[in-house]
């Protein structure tokens, strides 16, 4: 292997190979390749049911997303069979699309036990309260509040980016992070996210339908998916200006014809 090769393998922190999965046996997801370097952002796009999500939970290991064939390489290890735990141990992050509420758990002992810390026997939460103030959420307000209970899906949102600031993963995969909330919330989302990711250099992968959390958070490559594959990939200034005229669905019947005409 060429010195050159060697580099472009180290800084690469995910790398997914001829992917295939499958959900109670039937297959959701096909021949996905995609490679992250280090510090680097991209987005994945797509309609309703593309496998956008499935993908986000393949990547960080729920069992009942079986793969069937193909690889998922993180770190420059082979994560393919290792569990949920095991992948957040190597630092691997999700933030949910629908985060739940948990009633008898403190919002204040979620963040510390995503920190890694026990909030048993924890005395100090100062930096709790640093977490809570980077997505505007004021601690006397809400680090003593159970767990999303009441909370208005802005409030949610934060919340559960609160919990991965305090994880502080190597890569960061946000699942529709600006769905569901208001136009101050996504201001709030993009700015804390914008920020977040400067000072801590973290690669993130941003799941959305549209480009309104792509205003803050600019990725370097856009994939769009359909019917559980990898259709189109280019750049944010190539892509999303295609996407908002378009469409999906007009704009994946392009890229079709356009092959099929190449191939004739």
């Amino acid at each position: 292997m060429s010195y050159i090769k060697l580099l472009k393998g180290f800084k690469l922190l995910l790398e997914i190979n001829n992917l295939h999965v499958l959900v109670e046996g039937r297959e959701i997801l096909k021949e996905i390749n995609l490679s992250i370097e280090k510090g680097e952002i991209i987005a994945i796009m797509g309609h309703n049911a593309s496998g956008k999500t499935s993908l986000a939970l393949t990547i960080a290991g729920f069992p009942q997303y079986v793969v069937s064939k193909g690889k998922i390489i993180f770190d420059g290890r082979d994560i393919t069979n290792l569990s949920i735990y095991e992948r957040a141990r190597l630092g691997i992050g999700i933030a949910f699309q629908s985060p739940p509420a948990i009633h008898g758990l403190k919002l204040k002992d979620m963040i510390a036990f995503a920190a890694g810390k026990n909030p048993w026997i924890l005395r100090d939460y100062n930096f709790v309260e640093e977490i809570l103030r980077k997505v505007n959420l004021e601690p006397s307000l809400y680090m003593n509040r159970e767990l999303n209970v009441g909370f208005s899906g802005g409030e949610r949102k934060r919340s559960e980016l609160a919990q991965l600031f305090a994880m502080k993963p190597k890569l960061m995969i946000l699942d529709e992070i600006d769905s569901g909330v208001d136009i101050d919330s996504l201001k709030i989302l993009g700015n804390s996210l914008k920020e977040y990711i400067e000072e801590n250099n973290c690669t993130v992968m941003i799941i959305t339908h549209h480009r309104h959390i792509l205003q803050y958070v600019k990725p370097s490559k856009v994939y769009i998916m359909s019917k559980g594959r990898i259709v189109l990939t280019g750049s944010y200034e190539e892509l999303i200006p295609k996407i908002e005229t378009l469409g999906y669905d007009a704009l994946i019947k392009e890229v079709l014809k356009n092959e099929l005409e190449r191939k004739v």
